[in-house]
């Protein structure tokens, strides 16, 4: 544990690290207040929940990147407080709005949505030296599984006892404290030794999306998509079963596993690539569709999510050692972008496999496309040959036989 004493001696990383927790405590709640509020508040389908959904995580998939690029000119403060006064809006008028003009909305809320983990990732890069990030990581991505145990949980109780629009706006105050409570730290994007790039100087994007890149991007999009799948397999295994009333558990042991499995993680020595992580993730979840009841996802909740916490954790360490100084929001961003994306298609694209076989099926399809990540990540992070230049011998004449540099074929050069 020494690695995350020397990350709480930081200044400014304990709190950073509190208020973030909070905050994202509140992303997932006011996800959750949505759903309930259209299911309880408007009466309506669960068809129609998923639109709203949909628009509100569409928004956030393409609110990422952009809002990483302003905190690259702008810095957190402004991007924070501009989203915040957007939320504040939006959730205070969500319990007076229909449900077409809620639909409409839930796109621009999503795409200004308080860049909470975008910024805590950016802050940790610049916070941390490269032997406690590991660890800081670790943390953030336990942060993200801590605020998927709570969250929701809290909203669904709430609902049980007032009103789906006081939760709504209960929802969306937690949210805006949240978000000004980070503004109010107002944690560094950039090290102390990185100077602030003029804009002309800002590195282009082909000069850093490049294989390495794209490889980690792939890796956490295959990621949320296997997460995504697994609960929906979940609650249809169960279902399948008649044991739906133990689904609450099931997820809070995969959700308890991750957290262990996190802080495990960020203590040891050194890191581990992530197609690796996440080909274990998919392997563990391929068998889970083999359990016979809510005992044996609980066994196989236990052995996947150990890993998923790691796997998301490596992600979000290597995005921010491959982005180059002047462009790190925006690959937090595309990052951000990634996960979401995945937690949007998983589901839907899982589904329609479940439902053209059996439940069971469904935790093969969620492994299969971790393996696949995986596979496509090795791939892209391989190392490749690069041709080393060898000065041709110039003949006594003065002329070369060779006007060209002849490339070497035993050089190689790192891509990722």
């Amino acid at each position: 544990m020494t690695g995350y004493r020397q990350l709480f001696a930081v200044p400014g990383m304990a709190s950073l690290l509190a208020v973030s927790l909070l905050a994202r405590i509140a992303i997932m709640a006011v996800a959750m207040a949505l759903t309930m509020y259209v299911v309880l508040g408007l009466h309506m389908s669960y068809v129609a929940v998923g639109g709203v959904d949909g628009a509100l995580t569409a928004g956030m998939a393409l609110g990422g990147p952009l809002l990483g690029r302003v905190i690259d000119r702008r810095g957190a403060r402004f991007v924070l407080l501009v989203t915040v006064v957007a939320q504040f809006v939006f959730w205070l008028s969500v319990p007076a709005l229909p449900y077409a003009v809620l639909l409409v909305a839930a796109f621009p809320a999503g795409l200004l949505m308080v860049p909470v983990p975008l910024v805590a990732r950016q802050a940790i890069a610049a916070m941390t030296t490269a032997g406690q990030r590991q660890a800081a990581f670790a943390l953030e991505s336990v942060q993200g599984e801590l605020s998927y145990l709570v969250g929701p949980p809290t909203v669904i109780l709430c609902a049980t006892i007032v009103a789906p629009g006081v939760v709504a706006w209960g929802s969306g105050a937690a949210l805006v404290a949240g978000g000004l409570g980070i503004a109010l730290l107002d944690p560094p994007m950039r090290r102390a030794d990185e100077a602030v790039p003029d804009t002309a100087d800002r590195p282009r994007r082909r000069e850093w999306l490049g294989r390495p890149m794209t490889a980690v991007l792939l890796m956490a999009f295959g990621t949320t998509l296997l997460l995504a799948g697994t609960d929906l397999a979940i609650v249809a295994r169960l279902q399948d079963a008649g044991q739906m009333t133990w689904a609450t558990v099931v997820v809070a042991v995969y959700g308890t596993s991750s957290v262990v499995g996190g802080l495990v993680y960020g203590s040891l020595s050194r890191p581990l690539p992530t197609w690796l992580l996440l080909g274990l993730l998919g392997a563990a979840t391929v068998p889970a569709g083999l359990a016979p009841g809510w005992p044996g996802l609980c066994v196989a909740g236990v052995c996947a999510g150990l890993l998923t916490a790691p796997t998301l954790s490596t992600a979000a360490d290597a995005v921010s050692r491959l982005a180059p100084d002047g462009a790190r929001g925006e690959a937090t961003g595309l990052q951000s972008s990634a996960l979401s994306a995945g937690f949007a298609l998983g589901s839907p694209i899982i589904g329609a496999v479940i439902d053209a076989s059996a439940p069971a099926v469904g935790f093969v399809a969620a492994g299969l496309a971790g393996l696949g990540g995986a596979l496509v990540g090795y791939l892209l992070s391989r190392r490749v040959p690069v041709p080393v230049p060898v000065p041709v011998p110039v003949p006594a004449s003065g002329r070369a036989r060779v006007s060209a540099l002849e490339p070497c074929g035993a050089g190689t050069q790192p891509v990722g």
